[in-house]
């Protein structure tokens, strides 16, 4: 019974502790990227039904780099719901390359399309650029201000490696 009295104490010193490692810091400048890509893969097990962890080979792969929102050059698909670019799709793997990538006594699973997004959000402080990786709220965030160029806090997460939120300054 004395260890669950303890469980609060820890949960709340450790809620206390995360919490003083974020900061924040206010941008005039900044960019926000979301590169967005398409992977074909295989699974490859010698029993892909039951195999926990199949070995996986990633075939060909395209992406696009979406900047502050913009429609990106070159032949892209969009924009989704989500107000993103898409590149065209990488070309399926054959017959032929599935197999020759199978060691003996594998299986080769159908190809699959997976979808990749990676959020990196770039502002200055006094000289320097610092380019962090974030999440699609803080992109969509930025998106809205850059037009304007509305001052915006960012507050940064554990050891100040990642944007976890960007808010507008009013002026």
């Amino acid at each position: 019974m004395q260890k669950l009295k303890i469980l609060p104490s820890i949960i709340t010193a450790l809620t206390a502790l995360i919490l003083t490692s974020c900061s924040t810091t206010t941008a005039e400048q900044y960019e926000a990227t979301a590169l967005t890509s398409y992977t074909w893969q295989v699974k490859y097990a010698n029993n892909l039904t039951s195999e926990p962890r199949p070995r996986i080979e990633t075939f060909a792969t395209t992406s696009v780099l979406n900047r502050n929102g913009v429609k990106p050059p070159g032949e892209v698909i969009g924009p989704d719901d989500r107000g993103l670019w898409w590149p065209t799709l990488p070309p399926r793997p054959s017959v032929d390359e599935v197999e020759q990538r199978k060691k003996s006594q594998e299986e080769a699973g159908k190809p699959e399309l997976m979808k990749d997004v990676q959020y990196k959000l770039t502002y200055g402080v006094g000289n320097l650029q610092k380019a962090l990786p974030t999440n699609y709220d803080v992109y969509r965030q930025v998106v809205k201000a850059y037009p304007q160029k509305i001052l915006l806090e960012l507050t940064l997460g554990v050891n100040d490696n990642s944007v976890e939120k960007a808010e507008p300054i009013s002026k």
